[in-house]
């Protein structure tokens, strides 16, 4: 009776992790896949300028509105902590490293994987369910060359000038508040941020946008190219799309805060 209930348990607690680690060895092998036709010719130069127009262009409203809001809030909230201590040097360099160190890539990532992710599941889960990605191989096009590198490749150089672009909005968001909102000096408070700018918070941000844009685009292509199920199972591969970059964004800005700023 015990040994059964012994087997019992291991086969319930065996059967998830055999999963995630089937799961694990498919996402790798897809990397794998994917990076090597990425950086080996042919490349498709049309579907890659598509992609930046599609991930930058077209995200540039929401990762302004996303950062210019974060940037106002960032003012306000430090304001109210440092009024008694000189808040004008304060807010301006919390506003400054708050939105290029952290602020900036992580909303805009989070952002843009909302936008860009899904659609990237939805589009490849569509063609993987009615067969279209078998066509391209019939007709002797690597799906892994026409669909996946072009899209690899812009979340990897386009991201980075989504949060260039984000961090300047911010800071003129936190500049908004501080001068209008807050009433400090307008020449005090851009010599302040002058002053407190490092080329390390800069790369730091650019950085973690780049990793974030590639895994923003490997998670939307992985989760499509492995829909099934019709209707149901591209639903169910845009939802994790975008939960599952969402998370792996999160932990890779704790691996890459640790490895710019550990002491």
């Amino acid at each position: 009776m015990l040994l059964k209930q012994i087997e019992q348990f291991l086969r319930t607690l065996g059967r998830p992790l055999v999963k995630f680690l089937i799961s694990l060895g498919q996402l790798t092998l897809f990397i794998i896949k994917s990076i090597y036709h990425a950086v080996m010719p042919p490349f498709y130069i049309k579907n890659f300028f598509g992609q930046v127009l599609d991930i930058g262009f077209y995200s540039l409203p929401v990762v302004g509105l996303t950062t210019v809001f974060a940037g106002m809030v960032i003012a306000l909230q430090t304001y109210s902590g440092f009024s008694s201590i000189g808040a004008e040097k304060a807010v301006a360099n919390v506003v400054l490293i708050s939105v290029t160190r952290e602020l900036a890539p992580v909303l805009s990532a989070l952002m843009v994987a909302g936008r860009i992710g899904a659609a990237m599941a939805a589009e490849i889960g569509t063609m993987k369910v009615t067969e279209q990605i078998d066509a391209l191989i019939t007709l002797s096009t690597n799906p892994f060359k026409y669909l996946f590198a072009p899209r690899l490749w812009a979340g990897l150089l386009v991201l980075p000038v989504l949060v260039l672009f984000g961090d300047v909005i911010g800071i003129f968001g936190g500049y908004v508040v501080g001068v209008y909102k807050l009433g400090f000096n307008p020449a005090n408070y851009i010599n302040a941020t002058i002053e407190n700018l490092e080329a390390v918070g800069i790369i730091s941000g650019l950085t973690k946008a780049a990793v974030f844009g590639f895994i923003i685009a490997l998670m939307g292509c992985y989760n499509g190219y492995k829909s099934k199920g019709g209707a149901q199972g591209v639903g169910e591969a845009t939802t994790n799309a975008v939960v599952s970059a969402s998370i792996l964004i999160l932990i890779f800005n704790y691996i890459i805060t640790e490895i710019f700023f550990a002491r």
